[in-house]
């Protein structure tokens, strides 16, 4: 295959991150031609891939991970319409038209045969648009959008099974609609700019696009209906550049291994480190707790029987583990099950409760309040090494993941550039079957 040009435009989003610069790394494996449009913070991973990076310089760009860096501050949101409002004036919309204007230039200084935009650089998506250049969206987690079948994103609801819960799924899509659609005013002022027709719903920017890459299993999200240019196309299971490049060894003993690993961004996560560091420490186990770039390590108390560290490359790790205890970010929830390793999960927000709910309704894990107290986290963790069954059910699951993350189906996807959504050649949702053991909650 000839080579191609492809631009990127990313938004670091933490975990989002490693699976997006993975697609890149697979292009440029492939001979192909890759520039990333992105911010400070992610330039040593970018560069890490071989792919050339631009900085954003209109649209928003924060030098690092640490929080106070971050320009959305979610943390802060304990009101839902808040966060809302916060999400729509501060990722989707407000700072849309400097990441088309960013996005403009880098399109003609780059020339490139397909765009690939992370979800929130909704303003890049206009500028790809309005220059002709074809564009797929990054979904590096479960499917995000309204879809016939799902329940709502955002609250870790399972699939409606009764007529009761299919009106609570059908009110909360309702009231969440409304909210998005608040932004569409601004949305459609930057369209018009860019002599583009004016849309209905928000998230009609997205549908626009190409293609829809789902970096998952689809046996790992809710079966739906979903429009035709959806792509499950497997999870990127790389680790993160900022965990590589040591060599790692377990910790010394024979009790089982239990590894800690919370956001990669911070979520004001620290209290709740404290409090598995403190379950752990009632246990005959090995706590190893990886605290990422957003968190000091010497911000925990730890005992003797849990190291606490910035970073570890999981991929080292999880063979050796029993346990994961985390947020439910997706990327450490496929790497988790792709090694299968039982999941402890304690949401702080974003997709994190419905990555969990996604997990203990196969089986493969527990479920907690991000506030649990020490004494749960301890049942919870123990129930998971105790009940071989958890285990049983990561591995059937992770089998799936790592099938697919090998299938090449990603790769694919992105050189079949001449293909759009309206041409029947990927995986169709609506047919399949999703879940490779009966639905059930567990926890």
């Amino acid at each position: 295959m000839n080579a191609r040009t492809y631009l990127f435009a990313l938004v670091d989003g933490g975990g989002t991150v490693p699976p997006e610069l993975g697609a890149a790394r697979r292009l440029l494996e492939r001979g192909h031609h890759v520039t990333i449009l992105g911010e400070d913070s992610m330039e040593l991973d970018v560069r890490a891939t071989g792919a050339a990076f631009v900085p954003w310089t209109t649209a928003p760009n924060r030098a690092s991970r640490r929080p106070e860096d971050d320009p959305y501050r979610d943390w802060e949101c304990s009101n839902p319409l808040a966060l809302f409002a916060r999400l729509l004036d501060r990722q989707l919309v407000g700072p849309a038209p400097g990441y088309a204007k960013d996005m403009t230039a880098a399109i003609d200084t780059v020339k490139p045969d397909l765009a690939v935009c992370s979800f929130f650089a909704i303003g890049a998506m206009v500028a790809a648009q309005a220059r002709e250049v074809p564009f797929d969206v990054f979904f590096p987690n479960m499917y995000l959008l309204p879809a016939d079948g799902m329940p709502p994103i955002g609250l870790g609801l399972k699939p409606a099974r009764n007529p009761l819960a299919r009106v609570r799924d059908r009110a909360v899509r309702s009231l969440t609609q409304r909210q998005w659609n608040k932004g569409v005013p601004a949305l459609n002022a930057l369209r018009a700019s860019y002599g583009l027709a004016p849309v209905r719903e928000l998230f009609d920017q997205l549908r626009s696009a190409r293609k829809h890459l789902v970096l998952t299993s689809a046996e790992f999200d809710f079966p739906a209906r979903l429009p035709n240019h959806v792509r499950y196309v497997g999870a990127v299971l790389d680790d993160p550049a900022w965990a590589t490049g040591t060599a790692w060894t377990p910790p010394p003993g024979e009790d089982p291994l239990v590894l800690v690993a919370l956001s990669s961004t911070f979520q004001d996560q620290v209290a709740c480190l404290q409090r598995v560091i403190d379950a752990l420490a009632q246990m005959p186990v090995r706590g190893y707790v990886t605290t990422g770039p957003a968190i000091d390590p010497a911000a925990l108390d730890a005992p003797d029987n849990v190291t606490v560290v910035a970073a570890a490359p999981h991929s080292q790790v999880l063979p050796h583990a029993h346990a994961v205890i985390t947020h439910a970010g997706h990327g450490t929830v496929v790497r988790a099950l792709a090694a299968g390793i039982p999941i402890l999960s304690l949401p702080h927000g974003r997709d994190q409760a419905d990555n969990a709910v996604r997990v203990s309704t196969r089986g493969a894990g527990i479920t907690l309040s991000r506030n649990a107290t020490p004494q749960k986290i301890v049942a919870a963790t123990a129930r998971l090494l105790d009940d071989p069954t958890y285990a049983a059910a990561a591995t059937e699951l992770g089998a799936i993941i790592n099938r697919d993350a090998a299938s090449g189906a990603l790769v694919h996807e992105l050189e079949e550039i001449g293909v759009t959504g309206t041409v029947d050649s990927g995986t169709r949702r609506d047919e399949l079957k999703v879940c490779p053991r009966p639905m059930r909650q567990r926890s």
